[in-house]
C-alpha cells in the first residue's frame, strides 16, 4: 500500500460497528492511511488506496505476531474488538456505569465514578492492562459507549441487523412484528444508545487532543452516549413502518423468545436473500437472537451521562437514528 501519510492507524475489529466507521472516516481525511484487522473477511470491502485489510485471528499469538509485527509505520492503534468469553447475562459482561433498578435516588454514573466492589468487568481489565504496560509512555484513551447503533455485516452484538432479519422473516411469512421482552423494558428507558459514527468521531478527536497535550497523558476515560433517552414502546411502531411489516395492536409478548421463534429460520432467510437479490449472507452473521432476548429483558437500567470535556457535543435522537441505520443496511 503506497501512501505518503503522516498518520498510520491500525484498527483492530475493523468489520464491527465502530471499527468500520473509524476506517471510513480516517481514510476520508488527508494524511491518513489505515490497516484494518479482523478475523473474518469483509463482506463488502472498503475500497481505497489508503486502506489495507488484514485477516488475522488475534487469539492466535503466532499468527498475530507474524502479521502485525511487520506494520512498522503504524502511529495510532484503535482497539474496537473483543472476544466473547462470558454469557450476556453474567456480571462480567455488564457495563460498569449503570443505574440500579431498585435505587431510591437515580445517579448518572460518569467517568470518575468509583468502581463497584467485586466487579469483574472486562472494561476495567483492559484499562488496568494499559496502565501497567504503557505507564505514561504513550497517550491513550478509553471510550465507553452504550447500545451501539449502526450498520455492519460482521458484528456479534448488532441489534439493528438482528431486527432487520427479524422484520424480513416476519414479512416473508406474514408474521406479526411483536416485541419479545419484559413490560418494564418496553415501557421505560432502560438503556443508552450510541451512534457508531459519533463514537468513531470521538476517538478520532481524542487522537488529536492527545497529540496536542490537552488530555490523556496517562490515560483517560470518556463516555460516548447519544444524549437522548428512548423507549422501545416509541421505537417499535416506527421500526414496523420502516420495515414494512404488520405490527399488531398488542405489540408486547413476554413469552416470545427470539432464539426459539427465529433460530430455525435459516432456510427462510436463504429464500429471502435469493428473492430480494441481497448480498449472500448467512443469517447468523447478521442476527444474534440471544442478544435480542437479553437486551429486551434487562434486569437493571443502564444509563450514563453524555460526552464530557469536549469541544463539541453531538446528540442523536434514537427515533430518527435507528430507522436511518436500517436504511444503511438495507
Amino acid at each position: 500500500m503506497e501512501n505518503n501519510s503522516n498518520n498510520v492507524a491500525i484498527v483492530f475489529g475493523v468489520t464491527g460497528l465502530v471499527g468500520r466507521e473509524l476506517a471510513k472516516r480516517l481514510i476520508s481525511k488527508s494524511k491518513w492511511k489505515v490497516y484494518g484487522v479482523a478475523r473474518n473477511p469483509e463482506i463488502i470491502p472498503i475500497k481505497s488506496s489508503s486502506y489495507h485489510f488484514i485477516s488475522c485471528d488475534l487469539l492466535d499469538p503466532f499468527e498475530t505476531e507474524q502479521k502485525i509485527s511487520m506494520l512498522h509505520d503504524a502511529t495510532h492503534v484503535f482497539w474496537v474488538t473483543w472476544a466473547r468469553q462470558f454469557p450476556l447475562d453474567t456480571p462480567e459482561c455488564w457495563m460498569s456505569h449503570y443505574v440500579p433498578s431498585n435505587a431510591e435516588t437515580i445517579h448518572l454514573f460518569d467517568e470518575e465514578w468509583s468502581r463497584p466492589s467485586g466487579s469483574s468487568n472486562f472494561y476495567y481489565v483492559l484499562e488496568d492492562l494499559l496502565h501497567e504496560r504503557l505507564g505514561g509512555k504513550v497517550a491513550w484513551t478509553v471510550h465507553r459507549p452504550g447500545l451501539l447503533m449502526g450498520g455492519s455485516n460482521r458484528t456479534l452484538f448488532n441489534f439493528i441487523g438482528s431486527l432487520c432479519v427479524y422484520g424480513s422473516i416476519c414479512k416473508h411469512l406474514n408474521l406479526p412484528f411483536v416485541f419479545g421482552g419484559s413490560t418494564e423494558c418496553w415501557e421505560e428507558s432502560y438503556i443508552d444508545g450510541s451512534d457508531a459514527r459519533v463514537v468513531a468521531e470521538q476517538q478520532i478527536w481524542a487522537t488529536t487532543a492527545c497529540e496536542d497535550g490537552g488530555v490523556c497523558p496517562d490515560g483517560e476515560a470518556f463516555n460516548a452516549i447519544n444524549g437522548s433517552s428512548f423507549t422501545w414502546k416509541e421505537i417499535w411502531p416506527i421500526l414496523g413502518k420502516k420495515l414494512g411489516v404488520r405490527v399488531p395492536e398488542e405489540m408486547v409478548m413476554e413469552g416470545f423468545w427470539f432464539g426459539k421463534a427465529m433460530g430455525d429460520k435459516k432456510k427462510e432467510w436463504e429464500e429471502i436473500v435469493v428473492k430480494e437479490r441481497l448480498v449472500e449472507t448467512k443469517m447468523e452473521d447478521l442476527a444474534n437472537w440471544e442478544f435480542l432476548d437479553t437486551l429486551f429483558r434487562l434486569p437493571a437500567n443502564c444509563w450514563g451521562p453524555e460526552l464530557k470535556s469536549m469541544p463539541w457535543v453531538l446528540q442523536r435522537d434514537a427515533t430518527h437514528l435507528i430507522p436511518s441505520c436500517i436504511g444503511s443496511i438495507s
